[in-house]
């Protein structure tokens, strides 16, 4: 039995996406869908759309505060700024697709700066720094199966999604927790840039 200061949340720090992109994106997911009815993927629901900065993983109760307060330290840190979202591909880029993405178009170079601001205050906090580069995405689609996985990729590259203006004003600590129906995302911090 674990006590309670050892109960262990699932975070991630995203940005909120606004209502009417995720529509839109969910627009597009339905068309794909319709597309390539035969294949099998795990679709990102709309309510659930948002754009990962770090992932964190099973985190102790205990340290969520001082998450957060690296968070705000981030937000403080950084001005409001705009990206834009749009553009489709698949990861990984060659071979068998899994991920099914839309881009993000960082033109002001803000979301890398808040993303490298990011991993520095979480560090000081003890938290792990991503080995990996930032390639900033929206995740539309897991592939589980081979079977249309080749099709719904091209289908996707060729549906296109022309770019949308996103406004950029804060940074969200988020709660994840995986259910028979899927996760839900709960906000539990949101932090205004400056």
């Amino acid at each position: 039995m674990t006590s309670a200061s050892d109960e262990e949340w699932r975070l991630f720090i995203a940005i909120e996406l606004p209502a009417s992109l995720r529509r839109a994106i969910s627009e597009h997911i339905d068309r794909l869908r319709q597309a390539v009815p035969e294949a099998r993927a795990s679709w990102t629901r709309e309510e659930n759309l948002h754009l990962t900065l770090k992932f964190l993983g099973n985190t102790r109760v205990k340290k969520v505060e001082s998450v957060s307060k690296a968070v705000e330290r981030t937000a403080q840190r950084v001005a409001p700024f705009e990206i834009l979202v749009g553009g489709c591909g698949a990861f990984p880029p060659r071979g068998q697709p899994r991920v099914l993405w839309i881009g993000i178009d960082d033109r002001s170079g803000n979301l890398a700066t808040a993303h490298g601001f990011l991993e520095e205050e979480c560090a000081k906090v003890g938290l792990a720094r991503e080995s990996r580069p930032f390639h900033p995405h929206l995740t539309i689609a897991r592939l589980r199966q081979l079977k249309g996985a080749r099709e719904l990729a091209t289908a996707h590259e060729q549906c296109r999604f022309d770019s949308i203006a996103v406004g950029v004003n804060d940074l969200c600590l988020i709660r994840s927790e995986l259910s028979s129906e899927g996760s839900r995302y709960t906000v539990i911090a949101r932090h205004a840039f400056r």
